[in-house]
């Protein structure tokens, strides 16, 4: 699609097209998801909405088509949100972005025993060295996984991390909504 790179398989590809898209949002976004559609199957099988969507015939035969879904509940927590749902058999895989606050590993050390989960947010918020990330964070119904990182402070398709297991405890999230 636009400015995103020819990467190697199609799950990357569409990882870099969701994370490529929500940067042109801007940051402090909602966390938002997405169904992972196989583009020749959609275009076959629903060509108005290939239609919509941009996809024409000289589109790529053996990519991922990302298309939103409605806006998650703020309310809710995200794990419990993923565990409510279910994707029809046309959807190949999901992904989701989420903006969070990070600590480099040497922080680790200094984090205060002992407390609930809204002081230790409150302590990851105010340190020195947090840092603003925004995941992107896709799987296939066969396991396969992608992510892309992208820091804040660092907010170009340049510098974007792009690997399998960066996000291992989201990507598992995302497979249990495959899981019957």
């Amino acid at each position: 699609m636009s400015n995103t790179p020819m990467a190697a398989n199609p799950l990357t590809r569409a990882v870099l097209e969701i994370d490529e898209y929500v940067s042109g949002l801007g940051w402090d976004q909602p966390a938002r998801l997405f169904a992972l559609v196989d583009t020749a199957r959609l275009r076959a099988e629903q060509p108005s909405l290939a239609d919509r969507l941009g996809l024409d015939d000289a589109s790529e035969h053996s990519g991922l088509t990302p298309i939103e879904q409605e806006e998650i509940p703020t309310g809710k927590p995200l794990d419990e949100f993923l565990a409510t749902i279910a994707w029809p058999d046309a959807v190949a895989g999901c992904a989701l972005t989420v903006e969070r606050l990070m600590l480099p590993p040497s922080a680790e050390a200094q984090v205060p025993q002992n407390l609930d989960e809204a002081a230790l947010t409150k302590w990851v918020a105010e340190h020195a060295e947090r840092q603003e990330v925004r995941m992107t964070v896709a799987v296939l119904r066969d396991g396969t996984r992608d992510s892309a990182l992208r820091l804040r402070e660092k907010d170009s398709p340049t510098e974007v991390l792009t690997g399998s297991g960066l996000v291992p405890g989201l990507a598992e999230a995302l497979s249990a909504t495959f899981e019957e």
